[in-house]
This record gives C-alpha cells, sequence and structure tokens, in this order.
C-alpha cells in the first residue's frame, strides 16, 4: 500500500482535506509565499480556466538573466513536489526550483502599468526590469 500523507492545510473553500501521493510532501511559506492580493488572483484564475486546483511555480532556463520564472495550473501534484498551502491556494514546486525560489514572496497588482505578478526572490543576484528573469 502507498504511503500517503494528508495535507494539513487544504486551499479554502475546500471541504475535503488533499491527500498527498507517495513521493510528495507539504511545504511552508518559508519555501514560497504568495501574498492575499496574489492569493486571491490565483483562485479566481484557477476557477475561471478550470485547468487544476493547484499553482506549479517553477524555474526554467532562459530569459534576459538566464533564469525565468514559469507558472501554470496542474491538476495534482507530481513525484518529488513539494506543495505549499499560501494565502488559500496551494502551489507546487519541483524540488530542483525549490532551491532557486526558497524565501520567494509573490504580490500582484492590477496596476494598468507594470500591473500582474511580481516575484521578490531573496535568492537573486540580479534581475531583468520586467522581473521576469533573475540570476544567481
Amino acid at each position: 500500500m502507498p504511503d500517503l500523507n494528508v495535507l494539513s492545510t487544504p486551499a479554502a473553500g475546500s471541504a475535503r482535506p488533499v491527500v498527498l501521493p507517495d513521493g510528495v510532501r507539504e511545504g511552508n511559506e518559508t519555501l514560497v509565499r504568495l501574498t492575499a492580493a496574489a492569493g486571491a488572483k490565483v483562485a479566481q484564475l484557477i476557477a475561471r480556466e478550470k485547468q487544476g486546483d493547484f499553482l506549479r511555480i517553477a524555474i526554467t532556463g532562459g530569459g534576459c538573466n538566464g533564469l525565468s520564472y514559469k507558472m501554470k495550473f496542474a491538476l495534482e501534484p507530481r513525484r518529488g513536489d513539494i506543495v505549499v498551502p499560501t494565502a488559500g491556494v496551494r502551489v507546487l514546486v519541483d524540488s530542483k526550483s525549490a532551491l532557486y525560489l526558497r524565501g520567494t514572496h509573490v504580490d500582484h497588482s492590477n496596476a494598468l502599468v507594470a500591473g500582474g505578478f511580481k516575484f521578490s526572490n531573496p535568492n537573486a543576484k540580479a534581475s531583468c526590469s520586467c522581473g521576469e528573469s533573475f540570476s544567481v
């Protein structure tokens, strides 16, 4: 029988706890934290897009500074993922991306100029002016 973990903090609006599959562990906001504004926007997008109940944040190669942030919705966690309940949503981070994301805060602004999701990453030594890529 596989080892099942129960997520201690289900997402807002979820009536039942989430059972984590084998190889998936629960993290906390010391890895990544969404502000209330970012959490509300993600919850709104999850409800509208209907592509999964989790937000996956990953680091990939690319962008003007070498590494860039990627966000997409996921139906379920994958083996090796860390699930972080934050601001009423559940964020998935793979173990490689976790090395670059530790301590990152994600905010959201509705401003017409420079609005959208903003990453504040204490590991970034440099970032581009748009804030979508960084280097360590």
